[in-house]
C-alpha cells in the first residue's frame, strides 16, 4: 500500500485527472453492464410469456402482456401487432417491427462508446503528464550543480514516467470493459432481431390460418 501511495504522489498533478477519468469510465461501464443484463432478463421473460399466446392465436392476450412489460422485445412486438390491425401483409409487419428496433438500438448502445474514449484520454493524459514532467525536469537540471545533474535528472525522469504508467493502468481495463460491453450489446441486439423474425413468422402463420379458414 505504501508503494502505491508513493507511486501516486510522485506522479504529480496529472494523476488526479487520470483517476477521475478512470472513475467515470468504470461508473459508465457498471451502469451499462447492469442495464444490458436487466434488458436481457426482461426480454427472456417477455419472450416466454408471448410465444405460447401467439402460437395459440391469443393476440389480445399478447397485447396485454406487452402493456405490462417494459422489455425491448415487447416494444418491438407492439409495433408489429399494431400494424397487423391495419395490414396483415408480412412485409408491412416486418417494416413496423424494424422501426421499433431502430428506436431501441440507440438505447442499448447509449454511452458505451464513452468507455473507449475515456481509455484513450487516460493514455494521452499520461503521456502529457510525462512530457510536462520532463520539461520541468530539464529546466530544473539546467540550473543545478553539474555534479548533481545526473542524479537529479534520473530521479525527475522516473517521477515523470509514473504518469504514463498510470495512464496505461487506467486505459487497459477500460478497453477490456469496452470490449465486454460491445459483446454483451451485440448479444442482446442479436437476440432481439432473432425474436423479431420468429414473432413475424408466428404472426404470419396466424394470418395464413385465418385466411384459410
Amino acid at each position: 500500500m505504501d508503494t502505491i501511495i508513493r507511486f501516486f504522489q510522485e506522479g504529480g498533478a496529472f494523476m488526479y485527472p487520470i483517476t477521475l477519468i478512470l472513475a467515470l469510465g468504470l461508473a459508465i461501464a457498471i451502469e451499462r453492464y447492469l442495464f444490458l443484463t436487466s434488458a436481457k432478463s426482461k426480454n427472456n421473460k417477455t419472450w416466454n410469456q408471448l410465444v405460447p399466446m401467439i402460437n395459440k392465436g391469443d393476440l389480445a392476450g399478447a397485447s396485454q402482456v406487452i402493456e405490462t412489460t417494459k422489455s425491448h422485445i415487447g416494444h418491438i412486438v407492439a409495433y408489429g401487432l399494431n400494424q397487423r390491425k391495419s395490414s396483415i401483409h408480412r412485409e408491412d409487419i416486418e417494416t413496423a417491427m424494424e422501426e421499433g428496433l431502430m428506436e431501441i438500438l440507440p438505447k442499448l448502445e447509449k454511452r458505451t462508446h464513452y468507455v473507449a474514449t475515456f481509455a484513450n484520454i487516460a493514455t494521452l493524459m499520461g503521456l502529457l503528464g510525462t512530457i510536462i514532467g520532463l520539461i520541468q525536469a530539464f529546466t530544473a537540471v539546467a540550473n543545478a550543480d553539474p555534479a548533481e545533474k545526473a542524479n537529479l535528472l534520473s530521479a525527475s525522469i522516473s517521477v515523470a514516467m509514473n504518469t504514463t504508467a498510470y495512464g496505461l493502468i487506467a486505459a487497459i481495463p477500460l478497453l477490456l470493459v469496452f470490449a465486454l460491453l460491445q459483446t454483451k450489446t451485440t448479444e442482446v441486439v442479436d437476440s432481439i432481431e432473432m425474436a423479431s423474425v420468429k414473432i413475424v413468422n408466428m404472426i404470419s402463420g396466424e394470418n395464413s390460418k385465418n385466411g384459410n379458414a
